[in-house]
């Protein structure tokens, strides 16, 4: 069966509705019942990441050298993400919060998504599973990823000033955290998380936008600012295209272009 213009291969229903994987070109995708791509896995290298705003989601590498503690994922879908990171940085320590179980067995079984002792998947509610560990967890995590979205939307439970007080409390001094939204700039939820965010780590904010793609990747830095001339950032992009195969000078030329009035302030160039 033909399915968002390729073969259906899996269909299954949760109690949150229908998941769908499709194979097209060589490329296999996951979907929630509609056409948006919530993971996909170039099947003849499948470490290698597939969606542009995945790939954008890696911007936090401009920034800090290297993970090599632990990072918290809210949402796992496919397993992308947490599959780059175990395979390039074996010191890292990941744990992930999804909500749907299915989820975490079609990433399993379709996705590659390892067993590994160095992932622990948790089934839970991202946004509840943040605001109760704000204070056992203070300071615990370098970096934090949310990347929560339903066939809707983002997630109802990270839509909320608390949810981001609790990561700003999770994350150590020089911690990052990665959020895909969505939208655009003229969104109502876009406008309002990121003055969420603005308040809540001090207006330490930076927004990538895909190109071509209605996502935008926001970087929030901790108590801290990282200090790089811009010289040094050129060099770190070329540097890590090379070692990833990503477009790391498109991110920060965009970076620059989108951050004007804040880019140069928070970076100290």
């Amino acid at each position: 069966m033909y399915k968002y213009d390729g073969l259906l291969i899996h269909e299954s229903h949760d109690d949150e509705g229908i998941l769908e994987v499709i194979d097209n070109k060589g490329v296999r995708s996951l979907h929630f019942g509609s056409q948006p791509k919530q993971s996909s896995l170039l099947i003849a290298d499948p470490n290698k990441l597939v969606l542009d705003y995945v790939r954008a989601m890696t911007s936090w590498l401009l920034f800090k050298p290297s993970l090599e503690d632990d990072a918290l994922l809210i949402g796992l879908g496919g397993g992308s993400l947490a599959k780059h990171l175990l395979y390039h940085f074996p010191d890292s320590r990941l744990k992930a919060v999804e909500l749907r179980k299915s989820v975490v067995k079609i990433a399993r079984s379709h996705f590659g998504l390892p067993i590994d002792h160095r992932l622990k998947i948790i089934i839970d509610d991202g946004g509840d599973y943040v605001r109760q560990r704000a204070e056992p967890y203070r300071e615990y995590y370098s970096l934090l990823f949310v990347d929560a979205f339903d066939h809707e939307g983002l997630a109802a439970s990270i839509c909320n000033e608390a949810f981001f007080d609790a990561c700003k409390a999770l994350l150590k001094a020089n911690g990052v955290l990665v959020i895909n939204l969505w939208g655009g700039t003229h969104n109502p939820e876009f406008q309002q998380v990121s003055l969420w965010l603005g308040r809540v780590f001090n207006w330490q904010t930076l927004f990538l936008p895909v190109r071509d793609k209605g996502n935008i990747i926001a970087l929030a830095f901790n108590d801290y600012t990282p200090i790089y001339s811009i010289k040094e950032l050129r060099s770190n992009a070329l540097e890590l295209e090379h070692l990833y195969g990503i477009e790391f000078p498109s991110f920060l030329r965009d970076l620059k272009k989108h951050n004007a009035s804040t880019f140069n302030q928070l970076i100290k160039t």
